[in-house]
């Protein structure tokens, strides 16, 4: 009876769920063991559009030929089926550590779907999926200092780890009560500008696109995250992982994929982020990774082994976002108090170390120099 009332208490009010154990959800690791990924198709792309406490995002991060970093992300969210919200985000990365980052962030009226759930509209902003699934346009007017109109071409297949791309939580999992999911462009090119008081940004150069469902409260999914985007001249490596709370096991899924104009070399969830070296933040005490690695394996389609890794040091993070900062404070600590949660993204972009994917397919070695993008975030412990 106890474990029930906590439950309730933890889908209206967000304060932690009651341990149910790694019976508790089915990793996307378990689909992946016969089918390690699956090609995207347009359908795909269709946002889910939930009914009940969901958080859907589609993200555009961008490394131009001119050396500028940004992403632009749409956030449709909503809360217990009673409010939905929209916001459009977008960030472009002061990678010299002494000018502030170019940070908009909009709330959005009217937001709406075409009828195929493929293309989101809202009040001076809109995402649209090309007829042949190839391209997504991202336009947005909502902030006049940050006037958005990109393209995103994709040139390798899209991606989904297993059949689905789906993770599962539920005491019965036939009947789940919640889902992560996430699918990728891995490698794209991009054109457009985004203009500012100062003048346009050009972005022309390479591009990642990720959409994500959290089809639950976030924090009950994921207690902590890492995720990579190197992008090289000629392959690009993503790796998204997340550890539930202890409620689910405090289980590891790894979702990454490695690939080259035209193909998918490896794909999956054999792959991990490993935090080698550490300092404690000063300010909240989480653990700030300052040396990583991640790592792919897997075959390729004609089987032949692959193996992969990055490892570097992060240097000075771009940045920490407290991402209840705007909460006043003796709401933070109720809320950390009764939840246990206080997130933090730390963000990276490695300039001075020479970043580069080892990477082996069957008897060949490759080495490539690229531009690291890197999260980890902490949520609750």
């Amino acid at each position: 009876m106890f474990k029930w009332a906590q439950q309730q208490l933890a889908n209206v009010a967000g304060t932690q769920e009651p341990i149910y154990g790694p019976e508790a959800i089915k990793s996307v690791a378990v689909e992946a063991e016969t089918t390690p990924y699956t090609e995207l198709t347009r359908d795909d792309l269709k946002w889910e559009v939930m009914e009940s406490t969901s958080v859907e995002t589609q993200t555009f991060y961008f490394i131009a030929d001119n050396g500028k970093l940004a992403f632009a992300q749409v956030i449709y969210s909503n809360v217990a089926g009673i409010r939905t919200t929209a916001q459009f985000n977008l960030k472009i990365f002061s990678l010299d550590g002494t000018t502030p980052h170019l940070w908009s962030s909009t709330p959005l009226s009217n937001p709406d779907f075409t009828e195929d759930k493929t293309g989101f509209y809202a009040d001076d902003c809109a995402i649209e999926l090309s007829e042949d699934g190839t391209t997504l346009t991202i336009k947005s007017m909502a902030d006049q200092q940050a006037i958005t109109n990109l393209t995103v071409k994709r040139v390798a297949p899209g991606f989904k780890a297993g059949k689905t791309g789906n993770t599962l939580f539920g005491t019965d999992l036939a009947n789940p009560w919640g889902t992560m999911r996430h699918v990728f462009w891995p490698r794209c090119t991009a054109e457009g500008t985004v203009m500012t008081k100062d003048g346009p940004i050009d972005l022309k150069g390479k591009a990642l696109f990720a959409h994500a469902l959290q089809g639950m409260k976030p924090h009950h999914a994921a207690a902590k995250w890492n995720f990579c985007n190197f992008q090289g001249p000629t392959h690009s490596a993503i790796l998204m992982q997340f550890t539930t709370p202890p409620s689910y096991g405090s289980t590891v899924v790894n979702v990454g994929v490695i690939a080259k104009d035209g193909e998918i070399i490896v794909g999956g969830c054999k792959s991990n982020a490993t935090h080698l070296e550490t300092k404690s933040d000063g300010e909240n005490d989480w653990p700030e990774p300052t040396t990583v690695k991640y790592t792919w394996t897997g075959e390729t389609k004609d089987k032949k082994p692959v193996d992969a890794f990055i490892e570097g040091n992060l240097e000075d993070r771009l940045d920490r976002i407290d991402v209840m900062a705007e909460v006043p404070g003796f709401v933070k600590k109720i809320v950390a108090g009764a939840s246990g949660t206080k997130p933090y993204i730390y963000q990276y972009a490695p300039q001075k170390s020479k970043i580069s994917l080892k990477l082996k397919i069957g008897d060949e070695e490759v080495t490539e120099e690229g531009f690291l993008f890197s999260e980890a975030t902490f949520i609750s412990e």
